[in-house]
């Protein structure tokens, strides 16, 4: 059997395969802390990434928001081509990246925004983030750019022909789009065509979703064998570290696998004071310091 994730040496970690790396995670119990931050805007500390300090105060696995996968630029890092070779190293986690299903007919609840070709969710970019190693693609939308549930139905199904690691998917919040969040039957939709994590907004994070709303995606997810990631996605991962604290615990009681907290901070980076008050809500301060400390050359 796969060794526990918030258990496991970095060298583990990185030979794992995308259905080791899913078990592992699901043996962690809900205390997985996932760290999204924005590739191209200049880092908390300049020469360090973000990458590094998410990890240092907490985070197992990163997400790079707002990365173009033709033309990818990481603040911090001098390495581009091999922007995950290279944080591999630094971080020794598993490095995943946003690609967003944008739809063209999307009926918008504001005005659109118009992003980059190597950002959104096509053949193209699905094949190059197999060529360059990413371990895990989350199929979302950033406010106004107009992805839609059944775009990352649609998505789904090219990702999984063309990619070998992990594939998150689901809506933190509108995307600006005139839709319901977390639509039960699009998220059976989302577990039919082959996700692995089903994404869905924490607790506490979008108007009129609370525990009973979570407590169904997990159930139907968890049955149907997918794991579930809660994400923070509208600014609050910069509130104050008891309302971090506050909501880590009410979608743990909820059953998340994984929870993500948001890039809204100094550097597109959550406040690190958050990150680590969420490690310490989730899993204590043991397998916190376990977690921090243990060295990346393990």
């Amino acid at each position: 059997m796969v060794k526990r994730f918030i258990s496991s040496n970095a060298s583990e970690i990185l030979s794992m395969t995308a259905p080791e790396l899913k078990q592992s995670i699901k043996a962690s119990e809900g205390r997985v802390i996932l760290s999204e931050n924005v590739a191209f805007k200049e880092s908390y500390i300049g020469d360090v990434t973000n990458a590094e300090i998410a990890r240092s105060f907490g985070a197992d696995l990163i997400l790079l928001n707002g990365i173009d996968i033709f033309q990818p630029f990481v603040a911090g890092l001098d390495a581009k081509e091999d922007f995950v070779k290279e944080l591999h190293r630094l971080v020794g986690r598993p490095i995943g990246i946003n690609l967003e299903p944008v739809d063209s007919q999307a009926q918008m609840a504001g005005e659109r925004l118009i992003i980059d070709e190597g950002r959104q969710a096509s053949l193209a970019t699905v094949q190059r983030a197999e060529e360059l190693g990413v371990d895990f693609i989350c199929l979302t939308g950033n406010p106004g750019t107009g992805v839609t549930n059944q775009a990352i139905i649609d998505t789904i199904r090219v990702v999984k022909e063309n990619f070998s690691g992990l594939l998150i998917a689901g809506k933190m919040h509108a995307s600006g789009v005139d839709e319901p969040v977390a639509d039960l039957e699009a998220i059976a939709q989302f577990i039919e065509a082959g996700v692995d994590i089903v994404l869905a907004p924490a607790v506490g994070s979008v108007p009129g979703f609370d525990e009973q709303d979570l407590k169904q995606i997990v159930r139907l997810a968890h049955q149907k064998g997918a794991l579930v990631m809660s994400a923070i996605g509208t600014s609050q991962e910069s509130a104050d570290e008891d309302i971090v604290k506050q909501m880590a615990i009410r979608n743990k009681i909820c059953g998340v696998d994984i929870q993500h907290i948001g890039d809204s901070g100094y550097g597109c980076l959550a406040p690190v004071e958050n990150i680590f008050a969420m490690s310490k809500a989730l899993r204590g301060q043991r397998h916190t310091i376990s977690m921090i400390s243990r060295s990346i050359n393990r």
